[in-house]
This record gives C-alpha cells, sequence and structure tokens, in this order.
C-alpha cells in the first residue's frame, strides 16, 4: 500500500509546557484516520504543523504528495476578499475556476464589441480547454455539493465574509468535494451541520478514493467513516483499526490486560520481597550471635553463618531479580476519573411538569404576529416525569425557539405553557449568556446550595479541572470549560426539569460520556435540542421531531425504535403519493446531471432548464 505521509518523533511545546512528543505515524493512501484525544491535546496543532503552517520543536515530516495535491478544512476561516459564496466554492477547484474568470471576461468584451482577434482566438483556446476539463460538470458539481451542505441557492451569492461560522464550514466541505484532492485533512467537519448534511458527507467518505485525516468529536460519524482511530497523546499516539466503537473496545481489553499483569508483578515483587527479607534476617541473626561469648550461642552462631553463606548467592539474585522487575515494571492502569452525580431533583410528588396547550408562534412581528408561515401553529405538548425528550431536526426549523418558549424567554402569539408550580428548571443555553464571567470557577459551584469547598475540588477534578485552575476567572476559560462549569453548576442545582440547549458542542468525548451517564440517571425530566447522535441514542427515550415544513411529530421512543420502524405504512395516501413522485424526480434528475455537457449552447441551456424545474418540483413535494 502506497504510503502518503510518514511523521517521525514530532514534539510540540506551547507556552513552554510540552503539548505533545514522540509522535510517530504513517498513513496510506485509502485510509480515513480519525484523529482522537482530548480538547488541548494538540489535534489542531498537529494538523497545522502537518501542512507547514507551524514549526515542531523536533522530528521530521515527510509529505510523499505535492503540497497541491491536499485539501484541508479549518475550524475557522478568515477571509477578506469580495467573493460571494458560489465563487469561493468554485475559486477552490484552481486552474478550471480561472479558466471560467477569463471566459467570463472574454465573453463581455464581445458582447460589447470591444474584443480584438487575438482576444477571440484566445477565446476558443480556452473554452476548448475548459470543455476538455468538463467545465459544464464541475459547475454542476459545485451547485450539487452545496445543496448538499445545506447552502440554498438564495445563499451563494452572499459575500462569503458575511456567512456565519456553520456556513462558512459547510462551504469549505462543498469546495473539497468538488475539487477531490488525494490527502484531505479536515477539522471537526460535523460541526453546524445538520442530520442531511451529515449523512451526505459520511456517505462522500466513504466512498471517496482518496486519503482523509480528521479530527471530529463525534462518535457516530467516526463509526460510520473512520478506517482507524490515531490517539494522540502528551508521551505519543497510538493506532487503532475501526471506528470509535472498535477504539472502546480495544481500550477495554488493553486496560484489563494490562490490569492482569499488573496484579502478577504485584504478587511477583511481594514474594521477592519477602525472601529477600528472610535471608537479611538470617544474615542479621548470624551478625549478632558471632558477637556472643558463651558456647551455645557460638554454635548457634555457627549454624546461621552457615545458612548465610549458603544463601548469599540467592540472595544476591533475588535482588537483582527484583531490580529487573522494577526496571521492567508494568504501570497500574490509569483508571478514569468518575463521579457519582446524585442528582437530587427535591420533594416532587405530581408527574407532569410541562404542559404546552395550542401554541403558535412566528418571528418577523412588528406588532406581535408572525408572517407568513409560523414555526409553530396549534402546538402541544405534555413532558412527564422521567422524560428525556430528544429534540431533533434541521437547523432553522425552530428547536431552540421551542426551548425559549418553555423557559419563558419568549412568549407565544397564541397558547399557552405551564409549568407545574414546584417546577424548577434548569437551562443551559449553546451561548452560556448564564454564567458570570467575573467570578472564579471554584465560587461558581461555592454558590450552590449545600455545596462545600470539600465537595467543589472533587467533583472539579473529575471533571478535569486540576487544583490550580479552579481559581481561574470563567471569563478567562475556553468554550469547552464554561460548558463544563455550566453543566456542573445544572447537575448539582436541584432542577427538577433541565433544558439543554446543544450540550455538547464544545466537550471532548470524555466528558461527553460522564455527561450521559449523569443524564441517563437523572430522577427528573429533560428536553435536549442535539445533533450529537450518540447522545441521542444513549439518552432519550421520547422523540419530538421538527423538519420545518409540517407539524412537529411526537414519536414516543428511541431514536433506534424511530428508524427501525415502517415509515412507508404510516404515510396516509395522499402522503405516499408524494413520497413515491419526489423519488421518482430525484432519479430524473440524478439521470440528468450525470449526463454528458451538450456541445450546442441552446442545448445546455435546455438540459440546465430542465435540472432547474426538477429542483423546483422535487422542493415544492418537500413541504
Amino acid at each position: 500500500m502506497t504510503i502518503v505521509l510518514t511523521v517521525k518523533d514530532l514534539k510540540k511545546e506551547w507556552n513552554g509546557e510540552v503539548l505533545f512528543a514522540d509522535v510517530s505515524f504513517e498513513i496510506s493512501e485509502g485510509e480515513r484516520v480519525a484523529l482522537f484525544g482530548r480538547n488541548g491535546s494538540g489535534k489542531t496543532t498537529l494538523l497545522q504543523g502537518l501542512l507547514g503552517k507551524i514549526s515542531f520543536e523536533e522530528g521530521r515530516v515527510h509529505r510523499l504528495l505535492p503540497q497541491e495535491a491536499w485539501g484541508w478544512m479549518e475550524q475557522q476561516v478568515d477571509l477578506d476578499s469580495p467573493l460571494t459564496l458560489l465563487e469561493y466554492v468554485q475559486s477552490r477547484s484552481g486552474e478550471i475556476y480561472e479558466m471560467k474568470k477569463e471566459l467570463e471576461h472574454l465573453q463581455s468584451e464581445m458582447g460589447a464589441g470591444h474584443a480584438s482577434e487575438a482576444s477571440v482566438e484566445r477565446y476558443g483556446l480556452i473554452y476548448e480547454r475548459y470543455m476538455q476539463l468538463g467545465g459544464y460538470d464541475w459547475e454542476v458539481k459545485v451547485e450539487k455539493r452545496l445543496g448538499q451542505m445545506g447552502l440554498a441557492p438564495e445563499l451563494w451569492s452572499q459575500p462569503f465574509d458575511r456567512l456565519s461560522g456553520g456556513q462558512k464550514t459547510r462551504a469549505q466541505l462543498a469546495a473539497l468535494m468538488v475539487r477531490e484532492p488525494r490527502f484531505i485533512l479536515l477539522d471537526e467537519p460535523t460541526n453546524h451541520l445538520d442530520t442531511q448534511s451529515l449523512s451526505d458527507l459520511e456517505e462522500w467518505i466513504r466512498s471517496y478514493e482518496g486519503t482523509i485525516l480528521y479530527v471530529s468529536h463525534d462518535r457516530t460519524f467516526m463509526d460510520r467513516t473512520a478506517t482507524s482511530v490515531l490517539e494522540l497523546q502528551v508521551n505519543g499516539c497510538r493506532r487503532y483499526s475501526g471506528g470509535y466503537s472498535d477504539y472502546r473496545r480495544q481500550k477495554e481489553l488493553e486496560r484489563r490486560t494490562q490490569m492482569t499483569l499488573y496484579k502478577k508483578q504485584e504478587q511477583a515483587k511481594q514474594a521477592l520481597e519477602q525472601s529477600i527479607r528472610r535471608y537479611q534476617e538470617w544474615f542479621h541473626q548470624a551478625h549478632n550471635a558471632a558477637r556472643a561469648d558463651n558456647l551455645d550461642v557460638a554454635i548457634t552462631a555457627s549454624f546461621y553463618k552457615a545458612k548465610a553463606k549458603k544463601n548469599i548467592s540467592r540472595y544476591h539474585a533475588k535482588q537483582k531479580e527484583l531490580e529487573r522487575l522494577e526496571r521492567d515494571r508494568v504501570e497500574k492502569p490509569r483508571e478514569a476519573k468518575t463521579l457519582r452525580m446524585n442528582l437530587q431533583e427535591g420533594a416532587f410528588a405530581a408527574s407532569t411538569l410541562l404542559r404546552m396547550n395550542d401554541i403558535t408562534f412566528g418571528y418577523g412581528t412588528a406588532a406581535g404576529e408572525g408572517r407568513g408561515n409560523p414555526l409553530f401553529k396549534g402546538f402541544s405538548l405534555q413532558v412527564e416525569r422521567g422524560d428525556r425528550v430528544g429534540v431533533l431536526g434541521p437547523n432553522g426549523t425552530g428547536k431552540s425557539t421551542l426551548m425559549k418558549l418553555v423557559t419563558g424567554q419568549l412568549s407565544p402569539l397564541s397558547g399557552t405553557v405551564a409549568l407545574h408550580p414546584q417546577a424548577s428548571v434548569g437551562y443551559f443555553a449553546q451561548e452560556l449568556h448564564n454564567l458570570d464571567e467575573s467570578i472564579s470557577i471554584l465560587d461558581s459551584l461555592l454558590m450552590l446550595p449545600g455545596m462545600t469547598e470539600s465537595h467543589a475540588r472533587t467533583i472539579l477534578g473529575c471533571f478535569l479541572f486540576s487544583r490550580d485552575e479552579v481559581y481561574k476567572k470563567i471569563g478567562d476559560l475556553s468554550m469547552g470549560e464554561k460548558c463544563r462549569v455550566a453543566f456542573l453548576r445544572l447537575f448539582f442545582g436541584r432542577a427538577n426539569l433541565l433544558i439543554l440547549d446543544e450540550p455538547t458542542n464544545y466537550l471532548d468525548i470524555d466528558t461527553r460520556e460522564v455527561v450521559e451517564e449523569a443524564l441517563c440517571s437523572y430522577p427528573g425530566a429533560l428536553m435536549i435540542v442535539t445533533h450529537d447522535r450518540y447522545l441521542a441514542r444513549k439518552v432519550c427515550n421520547r422523540l419530538l421531531l421538527l423538519d420545518g415544513r409540517k407539524d412537529p411529530v411526537w414519536f414516543p421512543g428511541t431514536v433506534e425504535e424511530y428508524e427501525s420502524r415502517d415509515r412507508t405504512n404510516r404515510l396516509d395516501p395522499a402522503g405516499q403519493w408524494a413520497e413515491n413522485e419526489r423519488e421518482r424526480l430525484k432519479l430524473e434528475l440524478a439521470f440528468l446531471m450525470g449526463q454528458e455537457e451538450p456541445q450546442l449552447p441552446e442545448e445546455r441551456a435546455e438540459l440546465m432548464g430542465r435540472i432547474a424545474e426538477l429542483r423546483k418540483r422535487i422542493e415544492a413535494l418537500s413541504r
């Protein structure tokens, strides 16, 4: 198998601290490697170093593909450019984009009657080359990839630098899917993607013939796309075959094996130390007896001396064996810090915590009335104790709005939102506005009822805050650290209804799993908006499904039960016809987009018109 990248003994320091050292690995052609590690372990730094954007203190990077065969996606994009979204995605394809721009310039000259004979000749040459490179197929491909990443045509003319962070992420992915470089580096590619965009990205990665190295905290994404997991730690890295679930099984097997070896070694060490102590006792007794004057003691001394002399070689052998055992010592497996979260909801006998009756709400109002189609119309919901409701759906369908209606931050245009008088709501927002950034981490927990400093320090340690870090101001923390603080305040705040809006976006996987265990044992009720499919599968026992086109759907079961049900049988005749017609039109669209580009301009225009019409019909049937 062809090697595309080799790194040897890399070391990186940050502010005088070793971020990682002794990092060595190879990546072969066709692999899809997930770079895995805790927040702050240096994953993004490693990717930046592989690209040559930063240097390492030690080690070497051997790139066996030219830089132009590489592609990459970054978490943050700062592009000061007049390019539109469409132009940005096209521009990442290099030569073919430059040809397109020159063709447009020459066409403009010819249309204005200013073109010289040389310009006309130049146009013919470039047009021929553009056709050889499949220029019009490339243009269709760009549009298709933009659609797959959830970037609608009305956004294509928007300046790229005015897009949101999520839109810029999706634009980068669309550009890579168009260009298909031989080696791709992706940093958190799943951030800001809805379910359909994630599905399209996963399918593209699985069928991609090149090589991919990516960083992600999305465990489902890793399971569905990774051929191996590369775990980065401060003292090196180790590769595990398969996706995240395979990695976890292999790590657990390693831990059990290491624990068995450790116990055997400890037993051997104790036996050696006992033998050495016995020999030392004989030598000590012989030494004491040699100093005595009477005959009986002298006889005893002679016995101990003979015994000590006989075992002196064994004694030295046992000492060397113990030294060898200490030198080759197997470390005891480090137990992950765990926190028993005794989430108390207080005395609460009633079963229903929340009722929403006949709610209507929409944005874009001047006098309190929603314009166009409201996000919710005649919507009702009831949440009971023990319900863990997953609020799922694409971006922009009203999930966060629903949470704000529940917490009273927004008021419905009509209908009622009723909380039980004894309901105590704990709210986690994506923006984390409810944290006091002027106080320390420790002080933020000490404000909770019944919290002691000893208990606060214990739980902060379990959430990866070291001794000195507890005095850091919340305003100086990273987003991941702020999320950890917000969770702890919720977990120990004695609420009986938790409202969580994208709670795991900035958390590493170790912290996510602690959070999941806590939520699974939570005695009250919770409503959670999340794109973390692993979290939804593990925690949620009820689902509220929003798609923005029709009324929200309540499903009284888990994600697995929803995905395994026969959806077709649940459609009425009109809905079934629309579903069948939509699938038929999608097949027709795929057939047209797979055809070769016609040579004649009028035929090309006719083809593009048919494609546009099919897209409109599919969109209409999807509403």
